[in-house]
């Protein structure tokens, strides 16, 4: 085995990271770590089966049956679902197609990769709160300190806009608009940004927090004056949603994360009456059939469409008597 062949694999991963994922694409940072950590369980699942070190792999060891043999190997043995072996799938996929750009000699050997076809899986409706149930978990955060003060903000914050997990955490002051008109400027995927109007309620709250930070500082700082992490605005959440199931015990059963209070924005927005195409941007979908999701799982809006339904198909009820027994049928079963 030649030096060359081994680099030329590692070159290729070096690139697609460095240049196409993050420069290219845009990728989120929550992207390109979900890529690194499945190349990297397929390279260790490949070296295992060959025999051989990660280090002394080839592009000419990244095969269709290599894939096929991985992607069973995590259903069969790790456990993982349809949509998991369909999202590492896809990393291996946009994997292999960087590489094609570069190596046209395997041309027929990464095009099997790319044929092979997804799973069909089971899709599972979305989870969200009621709004009286998102005000319980927002008035559960009592007292002014500042802990309290970051959270009741990255509570409001996170509802008001739908904004994700990662993009609320990466706001920093001159990305706020606290004056009217009241916005946000977003970052989403790929590098996109959109702008979202603040409520008033949500703008007092972020001024506090913004007295904080610096100005070059992201605005949500954990205890120890660092960058809040993912999981500390996970804990944020879990934390105020046990306490607001003391007084609304629904809750109680409810796995609320962050990306719930997405979630829910986006059904509050359908109830409204808010069109779908709007709710597209307001989130930051590429596709509206991302969003049109939401309508699936709101029974409400199901529940009024077939009452408008029947409304309108001229259909009217009719209540009939309840039948009682005469006092002669009686009588005469009394004479028997």
């Amino acid at each position: 085995m030649t030096r060359t062949a081994t680099d030329a694999l590692l070159a290729l991963v070096q690139s697609y990271f460095s240049d196409h994922l993050r420069r290219v694409r845009g990728a989120s940072e929550h992207t390109v770590r979900a890529y690194r950590d499945t190349l990297r369980m397929f390279f260790v699942f490949l070296a295992d089966r060959l025999g051989r070190s990660v280090a002394d792999l080839r592009l000419n060891d990244v095969r269709a049956d290599a894939v096929l043999a991985f992607l069973h190997h995590i259903e069969s043995k790790r456990g993982n679902r349809a949509v998991t072996r369909n999202c590492r799938l896809a990393a291996i996929r946009g994997f292999t197609e960087h590489v094609l750009r570069h190596d046209i000699t395997r041309a027929e050997q990464y095009g099997r990769i790319l044929a092979i076809p997804t799973k069909r899986a089971v899709s599972r409706l979305v989870t969200y709160l009621e709004p009286e149930d998102v005000r319980a978990v927002i008035a559960a955060v009592d007292g002014h300190t500042t802990t309290s003060c970051r959270d009741r903000a990255l509570l409001l914050l996170l509802y008001n806009t739908g904004a994700r997990v990662s993009e609320a955490l990466a706001l920093r002051p001159r990305d706020l608009h606290l004056e009217r008109p009241r916005q946000v400027r977003l970052y989403g995927k790929g590098g996109k940004e959109r702008i979202c109007p603040l409520w008033n309620e949500t703008a007092t709250a972020l001024r506090t927090v913004v007295g904080n930070a610096g100005p070059d500082d992201t605005i949500f700082r954990s205890a120890r004056s660092g960058q809040l992490t993912r999981d500390g605005a996970a804990y944020i959440v879990e934390k105020y949603v046990q306490r607001a199931a003391e007084s609304s015990p629904a809750l109680r059963r409810r796995r609320v994360t962050p990306h719930v209070l997405r979630h829910s924005c986006a059904v509050a927005l359908l109830q409204a009456g808010v069109d779908v195409t709007v709710i597209r941007d307001y989130l930051g979908h590429a596709s509206v059939a991302t969003t049109s999701r939401y309508i699936t799982t709101n029974l409400q809006m199901k529940r009024e469409v077939l009452k408008a339904f029947w409304a309108r198909s001229g259909l009217e009820h009719r209540s009939t008597p309840r039948w009682r027994p005469s006092s002669k049928l009686l009588a005469f079963l009394a004479s028997l």
